[in-house]
């Protein structure tokens, strides 16, 4: 009689199929976490929606039956649709090696701080060990690594968390030109103080003992905000990418869309896409804008007291319609 031979175990997994059961609630869940993943929709005859991931199709029926076909589906459903659909929770990957990303906590980050164009946007989260749980099957990353038209997709899904509290902080930019020309302003001290409305907000509303902030400088400058402002029995830790942690990571992405947001309405005046960062493009958007508006209508869509500003107003001659001081030398950046 031959033997049987054995599996081997680095051969490519077969195709399977698995079917579920889900309430109306359990199918807006799965639609959200198959958005926030930016995984492609795709039409199905007679199905309320349907997605291509990753190996793996998604189709969800109007009985409320729900398709899964693909390889590694029995990943998907045991780690994805049990955890986070059903209510059955089930310790991921992350949760296993870090389990304080898990505890109820709130995260801080900002959005903008570097751009040219558009605002500072300061942000918090503050979420359970459900809503992290939720929010990590969702896809909620680092907003640096997640296109603009994802971003708005899982704030909204943040937004609609059950156990998850969100507030942000952010000046328009004529207050915040203003702000930024005062003697001895300062952009970190500015920041700070926006975090701490956030934090005092989100906190009001939803209360934890501890919070992890993406460090923007070495000086406990938050800290010593919310000391100010009487907050008491709470512990503020900060850290370089903190947004590795996932409320921290939500909280990037609530400040990002909120940015983006603005960046949308100050484009459509501009009437063309602004540009982010520095570049020689943004440059010449900047031009672009004080022909079209005038030089002092600069300040309503760009940070003037970035040196890319000066910098732009010199070299068109228009230092008398817009009279901005000459920046110090740059001597590098230093957190």
């Amino acid at each position: 009689m031959a033997k049987k031979k054995k599996a081997d175990p680095d051969a490519p997994k077969k195709l399977a199929s698995y079917t579920v059961k889900l309430d109306d609630e359990q199918m807006d869940k799965l639609q959200a976490w198959c958005e926030g993943r930016g995984w492609e929709a795709k039409e199905v005859p007679y199905a309320r929606f349907g997605f291509k991931g990753p190996n793996v199709n998604v189709t969800a029926y109007e009985s409320r039956k729900v398709v899964i076909a693909g390889k590694g589906t029995e990943e998907f459903v045991t780690m994805t649709l049990e955890a986070e659909i059903t209510g059955e929770p089930k310790l991921g990957y992350d949760e296993v090696l870090h389990p304080e990303w898990f505890e109820p906590h709130a995260g801080l980050d900002e959005s903008g701080k570097g751009d040219f164009f558009g605002p500072v946007v300061a942000a918090t989260v503050v979420a359970d060990t459900a809503a992290i749980r939720a929010l990590v099957a969702a896809g909620v990353k680092d907003s640096k690594k997640i296109a603009d038209s994802q971003i708005l997709k899982l704030d909204k899904i943040i937004r609609s968390t059950k156990g998850a509290t969100w507030e942000f902080s952010v000046f328009d930019m004529v207050k915040y030109n203003d702000f930024m020309s005062r003697p001895r302003a300062n952009l970190n001290k500015l920041l700070a103080w926006q975090h701490g409305i956030a934090l005092i907000k989100a906190l009001a509303k939803q209360p934890v003992e501890r919070g992890l902030l993406d460090q923007f400088s070495k000086t406990p400058l938050v800290q010593q905000e919310l000391k100010r402002k009487g907050v008491k029995d709470f512990d503020l830790d900060m850290r370089t990418k903190a947004e590795e942690d996932p409320v921290v990571a939500a909280a990037s992405i609530v400040a990002r869309a909120e940015y983006v947001r603005i960046m949308r309405r100050l484009s459509d005046r501009f009437g063309e896409p602004l540009l982010k960062g520095a570049s020689v493009g943004v440059k010449k958007q900047a031009v672009q804008i004080m022909d079209k508006f005038g030089a002092q209508a600069l300040g309503e869509f760009a940070k003037l007291h970035f040196r890319t500003a000066y910098e732009v107003v010199k070299a068109e001659g228009r230092l008398s319609e817009l009279p901005l001081p000459e920046p110090k030398e740059y001597t590098g950046f230093s957190r």
